[in-house]
C-alpha cells in the first residue's frame, strides 16, 4: 500500500510541474519543472546562459554538458524562452525540394471570357 501512495505521489508531482522560462529562472525552479534535470543540470544551464546569452532555441540547451536531445525532447512542452513554449529548430529545407514540390504541383488555369 505503501509503494502505491509513492507511486501516485510521484505521478501526482509531474502533473502539477509548470512550464519554465529557462532564461530567467533560478537553478531550483528549473530543477523541479524539468524531468531529467536535477539542481546540478540546473545550475550549468543558468550559468551557460549567464556567460553565453539567452537561449533562443529548445535545442540550444544541449550545448549544456549533461543535457543532450532526448531530455530536450522529453520536456520541449514545458520549456519556455519569452513568455510562451520554446521554439523548436526545424531541419533546413534545401532548394531542391522545394523546386520538386513546385514541379508537382499543378498550375491554375485562368479563364478568359
Amino acid at each position: 500500500m505503501k509503494k502505491l501512495i509513492l507511486l501516485l505521489s510521484l505521478f501526482a508531482f509531474n502533473a502539477i510541474a509548470a512550464p519554465v522560462n529557462v532564461n530567467t529562472a533560478d537553478a531550483k525552479t528549473i530543477s523541479e519543472a524539468l524531468s531529467g534535470i536535477g539542481l546540478k543540470k540546473a545550475e550549468a544551464i543558468v550559468k551557460y546562459r549567464t556567460e553565453k546569452g539567452p537561449f533562443k532555441t529548445a535545442e540550444d540547451l544541449t550545448s549544456v554538458k549533461g543535457i543532450g536531445k532526448k531530455i530536450v525532447e522529453k520536456n520541449k512542452k514545458d520549456i519556455l524562452l519569452e513568455g510562451s513554449p520554446a521554439a523548436v529548430a526545424e531541419p533546413k529545407k534545401d532548394n531542391k525540394s522545394k523546386d520538386a514540390a513546385a514541379a508537382v504541383e499543378p498550375k491554375k488555369e485562368s479563364k478568359s471570357k
